[in-house]
């Protein structure tokens, strides 16, 4: 099942120390992030400041229902992933 490997993926990339989590600390970051991923419950102000980050970022983004489960953080609604490699394996699962 994809979301299992990508849910393993943000897992490793958590343990590795690159991912980082939430809106406004992604928000904070000024390059090296190969993907943002958000949740599908996003609130739409939310999924305008994701817009300007991809913009900002240049990495693409996907989203995803359940973040909240998978990052194990309570209202969490964006992962930055800064690991190239682990970033390309999560869009390969897509």
């Amino acid at each position: 099942m994809p979301g299992s490997k990508i849910a393993a993926y943000l897992g490793l990339a958590r343990r590795a120390g690159k991912l980082t989590l939430g809106v406004q600390a992604a928000a904070t970051l000024h390059g090296g992030v190969y993907l943002l991923v958000a949740d599908e419950s996003v609130a739409p102000n939310n999924r305008r400041e994701i817009d300007k980050l991809k913009k900002k970022l240049a990495c693409p983004v996907i989203f995803l229902e359940g973040l909240e489960e998978i990052t194990g953080k309570p209202f969490c609604k964006l992962a930055a992933v800064r690991d190239e490699n682990l970033a390309r394996a999560i869009l390969s699962q897509i």
